[in-house]
């Protein structure tokens, strides 16, 4: 469905009309989305390019049931694993390897149909990317470059409850070969913050282009008006006390154990406050709990005693998009806590959405967020001072009307999914612009 509020019809988003040489550049062009997740990351870029009459666009994917208007989808299967490598470090690329031939087997499957694609986007994280370029040499590639692992100033080694360990160095050196090996063959890399593009080698460091993914702005607003109706029918609303927190996945990589393990001061501090958890209980970054519990969320019920205050805590699983819109919109304080890691869509769009933002002082987050201006932030495993943080904020309701307009106006102004998306189309148009890539394989110009 197109988003609301965008026109991707009009031609708002080229620079020039018909004779134009970069309109020209997009004429007649198949064009090939990767990503096992589809869309993730290409939602708007896949849409706005299908909906240009001269594109063919396809989406390999392992996800089924997924549909883009005028997107073709091409769903791959993945077989299940045999027996796993006697040599653990080899285990990683080998689950690389799996995914690599089975997307590499639908795009084969396309260039017999007669599908060959100028321009194809990968996201290289699984290991989709790594033989796309042997089935289409010719084609430009972009390869979305997410993370790097680096054994300082990431997520390795930050939190005591994983620490760093040779081991550790060494398994994540070779889920890096996989990454490597498939922005090596691409012609740019696509990031979106520029701490994570400097997490990434410096021989690389040339050939990536940063632009965030955009945020809808025209549909992720305030809206005083909202309400959200909790799972026992209770409806929140503005005039409530509501402390918000959100993760795709209830884990250590995103704070859940520090934020878990402050709750009960937090409540004490803030009597009337009702504290919304929006999040699966799988893990998508964190090691599983090493002590048998199936789950970050059970694990932390069997250390922490809300006593007669859990009452006033309420996990809601995950919800759908429209509904936790209208949850941020009551959010009376947000938190997000995160490792220096990939950042969260969920941060971007509470400060759209108008939330009172109280984050943790980590990368990528001070890319974003300034302490007293746009957000309150706090040290990551200090969760007396979150508690501090967030009751002094809703003690002060004007302060927190000047930070919730700022949070706002730092996405419009920065991170629109307008402005994104019109950066996203011009390296298109640019990429486009170039001959095809020489049969030898030999690097070809990078785009101006």
């Amino acid at each position: 469905m197109e988003a609301p509020g965008l026109e991707f019809r009009g031609t708002w988003y080229l620079p020039g009309g018909a004779g134009d040489p970069i309109a020209w550049a997009m004429s007649q062009t198949d064009i090939v989305f990767i990503h096992q997740n589809m869309p993730g990351q290409f939602r708007y870029l896949a849409l706005a390019l299908a909906q240009m009459p001269q594109n063919r666009v396809f989406f390999i994917t392992r996800r089924e049931g997924v549909e883009l208007p005028g997107v073709t989808s091409v769903v791959y299967p993945i077989a299940e694993g045999g027996e796993k490598s006697a040599e653990p470090l080899a285990r990683p690329f080998e689950a690389s390897s799996r995914f690599a031939r089975a997307a590499a087997g639908a795009a084969l499957d396309l260039r017999r149909q007669g599908v060959r694609p100028r321009l194809v986007f990968i996201h290289p994280g699984w290991g989709e990317g790594l033989l796309i370029r042997d089935v289409w040499p010719e084609a430009r590639i972009v390869s979305y470059a997410e993370y790097y692992y680096q054994p300082v100033g990431g997520d390795i080694g930050f939190d005591p409850l994983f620490p760093a360990t040779a081991p550790g160095y060494f398994n994540a050196r070779m889920m890096n070969a996989n990454l490597m090996l498939a922005h090596e063959a691409a012609d740019v890399l696509l990031s979106p913050t520029q701490w994570q593009k400097s997490r990434h080698p410096a021989l690389l460091q040339n050939r990536i282009e940063v632009i965030f993914d955009g945020i809808d702005t025209s549909r992720v607003t305030p809206d005083p008006a909202a309400s959200f109706t909790l799972p026992d029918g209770r409806v929140l609303t503005r005039g409530d006390e509501v402390i918000t927190y959100v993760a795709r996945n209830l884990e250590p990589h995103r704070g859940y154990h520090v934020f878990m393990r402050a709750l009960p001061q937090l409540l004490a501090a803030r009597p009337n406050a009702q504290v919304v958890i929006v999040g699966g209980e799988e893990v998508s970054y964190s090691p599983v709990p090493r002590d048998g519990h199936a789950s970050w969320r059970a694990k932390l019920a069997g250390e922490i005693d809300l006593g007669a205050d859990a009452a006033r805590v309420h996990h809601i699983g995950k919800l759908a998009y429209g509904d936790y819109l209208a949850l941020l919109r009551v959010s009376a304080a947000h938190l997000y806590l995160t490792y220096p890691f990939v950042l969260s869509w969920s941060f971007m769009e509470a400060m759209a959405a108008g939330c009172l933002v109280i984050a943790s002082d980590t990368a990528p987050v001070r890319e974003v967020a300034r302490h007293g201006e746009n957000a309150l932030l706090f040290p990551f495993f200090d969760g007396a001072a979150m508690v501090a943080t967030i009751a002094a904020a809703l003690d002060d309701p004007e302060r927190g009307a000047r930070l919730r307009a700022a949070a706002r106006a730092t996405v419009v102004e920065n991170y629109d999914l307008r402005d994104c998306l019109k950066r996203q189309l011009d390296l298109t148009a640019r990429l486009l612009a170039l001959p095809p890539r020489p049969p030898s394989g030999a690097a070809a110009p990078a785009p101006a």
